[in-house]
């Protein structure tokens, strides 16, 4: 099987989980035997383009004449089964679905994030969830607001580029929803059911979990919509100590908030912005894992490296938080009954589960607000050794590369049957 994975890859200054897990699946699926061609663009390679190039960029989420010309090459030479997209901005453009299918050749795409409809791709503004683009033939709120990359021309032309291409997401063969929250999100847009797969990503088997360590891992970059400023106020409810210790990793505007708790308290521990190596230190001297969110995060891979690690997770109940702790549906973890688990999550003691605290599979979701969230803490510490097993049990079964990858696989295979693209 020949695939070709397009993605505009994101500026290396600004680290992406996106960049990674494309990494990640080419190198999965070379594994598995498949011939991958890269279709690769990287918005590093701006500052270097040449004047005639750079004064092509307006139009490049349009468009982009030069990638369609570059791909319809590669398309011919090589006659894959499958395209696989995931970011197409700005040096690829949607346009790709239009040349794909011109060469007789079916499209995959990962949805990451709400780009179909909102010119941030966050659904997030100005501190609090924002979708009033939704439903609206042209994004108006996002030229207002300069929702992209703080400008009004640039929020306009993405916003006229969202216009432009809706016929073109909605012919996309394939979408790959990264949860249910994202399938949900496709439904609204108007993909039916049968064009919609659910396939998570994955990240590397760090092999047998250590020992539960002790405290709070927070890891993630350092902005508003993350929620560290949510968390800090939540962690500021306890006395010093009460709860071990919370350590933040990543970096971002908020940076100043994480070195003041940490000045302030000896209980927050702020470690920077880590490597491969560092974060899987990090996860194994933690008992929990927080993901703070205050959007409709789509994927946060921490929680999938948590639960690899046998961590479980509190996280707030937004985006795909609750799918991935497996508290989208009513569940009791394995090995357990009821009343073993109620015990187990309150600390034991047969303690009832606290009001407005969600029990997934692995791990608690709450509602973003601060009070939710410090209310749940504790019960977290106290639950965590519970649901060790059952967090890993859910990186298999679920998230492992192997499982992932299969999936995939799987995917291509349907598309690289379908009669119309022989």
């Amino acid at each position: 099987m020949r695939i070709v994975v397009a993605h505009n890859r994101y500026r290396e200054a600004q680290p992406s989980g996106e960049n990674t897990i494309v990494d990640s699946e080419i190198a999965q699926l070379t594994a598995a035997g498949v011939e991958v061609l890269p279709f690769i663009r990287s918005s590093d390679e701006i500052p270097s383009m040449s004047k005639s190039a750079k004064a092509l960029l307006p139009i490049s989420p349009i468009w982009a004449p030069r990638a369609q010309h570059d791909l319809s090459r590669l398309l011919t030479e090589h006659r894959p089964d499958v395209l696989h997209l995931h970011n197409p901005y700005p040096l690829i453009s949607p346009w790709v679905v239009r040349t794909a299918h011109r060469h007789g050749v079916p499209v995959v795409q990962t949805v990451h994030n709400y780009r179909q409809v909102c010119s941030s791709g966050i659904y997030f503004r100005d501190g609090v969830i924002c979708q009033d683009c939704k439903g609206r033939a042209l994004g108006v709120p996002a030229i207002k607001h300069r929702c992209y990359r703080d400008s009004a021309v640039q929020s306009a032309l993405m916003a006229t580029t969202l216009a432009v291409h809706r016929g073109t997401w909605r012919s996309v063969d394939r979408y790959i929803a990264l949860t249910s929250a994202i399938a949900d999100h496709l439904r609204d847009y108007g993909i039916p059911d049968e064009r919609i797969v659910v396939k998570p990503n994955s990240v590397p088997d760090p092999g047998r979990p250590a020992p539960l360590g002790d405290g709070f891992l927070y890891m993630a970059r350092l902005s508003p919509e993350k929620g560290v400023d949510l968390l800090l106020d939540a962690w500021r409810r306890h006395p010093v100590g009460a709860l071990g210790t919370l350590r933040v990793a990543g970096d971002g505007e908020l940076r100043h908030l994480v070195e003041a708790a940490a000045a302030e308290r000896p209980d927050v521990l702020y470690l920077g912005q880590l490597d491969r190596a560092g974060v899987q230190a990090a996860v194994e001297a933690s008992a929990v894992v927080i993901a703070a969110a205050m959007w409709h995060d789509v994927l946060p891979t921490v929680i999938i490296e948590a639960l690899a690690s046998g961590r479980p997770v509190l996280g707030t109940a937004l985006g795909g938080i609750p799918y991935l702790v497996g508290a989208d549906a009513p569940h009791e973890p394995a090995g357990t009954g009821p009343a073993e688990n109620a015990s187990a999550v309150a600390g034991g003691g047969g303690s009832p589960m606290p009001a407005g605290i969600g029990l997934g599979e692995a791990g608690w979701v709450v509602a973003p607000e601060p009070a939710a969230l410090a209310a749940a803490l504790p019960v977290a510490r106290a639950g965590a050794s519970g649901l060790t097993v059952a967090a890993r049990a859910r990186y298999e079964r679920t998230f492992h590369p192997d499982v992932v990858t299969k999936q995939l696989i799987d995917i291509y295979a349907g598309l690289a049957r379908t009669p119309n693209h022989v």
